[in-house]
């Protein structure tokens, strides 16, 4: 029970902590471009933070019980000691410091702001290079400098999908298109780092090709299916859905958010793969 306690919770932090890694991201490349929409963008990004603070706590306090292998052992001070003594303890205080600070920043609408919700975005998402299976490795320099680009080029992306959907709602079509069109722009260069950062990592992290028909390498291929289809919508955001807000018919925006709701949906499944993978399974074996 608390390994499944332990992985949802590790998955909803992730899907939180980048949610308002990437808002803050969002907001400070194209935070001046919005205008009806800017205050809920800020809100849902600060609602984000704070959730991602009580869910990276909640699972911190169940590597404890983790160890003893029932949930009595969240009240052990012996075990709690050795988690708060393990590297999991630098990760934990630069993720809610980092979370902190983009709660705080996105409170305040100005250049500061948006800087510290920022700083506050790179540190949480910097958290996830001190512990894990790239901080053990033999390559450690190289894969912290890989999963950092990576991390923040995904909260990029998916933390940018819900401020596209409010912006589709709350601002004008020709507004809505042209931030749509700006963001994808950014977008076609550095998506693909995702792909090319994660296939680099996995070279140096399984240890052969036959790793790819272990549990680690299965739930690694399934990632790569999920990044294949969600470049498919992306695709069908560029070229079509965005520009139709403007010049299509009435229900382009329906098309346009039902499109980014799936986008959503299915990054957030390949971080639920990512919580079972780096909880359960390893490269190595």
């Amino acid at each position: 029970m608390p390994d499944v306690i332990s992985v949802i919770l590790r998955a909803l932090s992730f899907v939180l902590l980048l949610q308002a890694a990437g808002v803050a991201i969002f907001v400070a490349i194209f935070g001046r471009r919005l205008a009806s929409s800017r205050a809920e963008v800020h809100r849902l990004g600060q609602a984000a933070a704070v959730a991602a603070i009580v869910l990276v706590a909640a699972h911190y306090a169940m590597e404890a019980a983790r160890m003893a292998g029932e949930m009595s052992g969240m009240w052990d001070p012996a075990l709690q000691g050795m988690a708060w003594n393990s590297p999991a303890r630098a990760a934990l205080i630069c993720r809610l410091l980092g979370l902190l600070l983009i709660a705080v920043g996105l409170r305040n609408a100005g250049v500061r702001g948006t800087i510290l919700a920022a700083g506050g975005a790179v540190l949480a998402t910097g958290a996830f290079t001190l512990t894990g299976h790239t901080a053990v490795n033999v390559h450690r320099a190289a894969l912290a400098a890989l999963l950092m680009l990576h991390l923040v080029v995904v909260a990029f992306w998916f933390g940018a999908l819900w401020p596209l959907y409010t912006a589709s709602l709350r601002e004008t079509p020709a507004q809505a298109s042209d931030i749509i069109e700006r963001f994808t722009a950014v977008a076609t260069w550095l998506v693909p780092v995702i792909l090319l950062a994660g296939i680099v990592m996995a070279v140096l992290l399984l240890p052969n090709v036959s790793a790819l028909n272990e549990p680690y390498g299965r739930l690694l291929i399934a990632k790569v299916v999920g990044f294949a289809v969600l470049m498919g919508f992306a695709a069908a955001n560029k070229w079509r859905l965005g520009p139709a807000l403007v010049h299509g018919p009435v229900q382009s925006g329906l098309w346009f958010r039902r499109s980014v709701a799936a986008e959503y949906v299915l990054i957030a499944a390949v971080l639920a793969i990512t919580a079972v993978m780096t909880s359960f399974f390893s490269p190595e074996t």
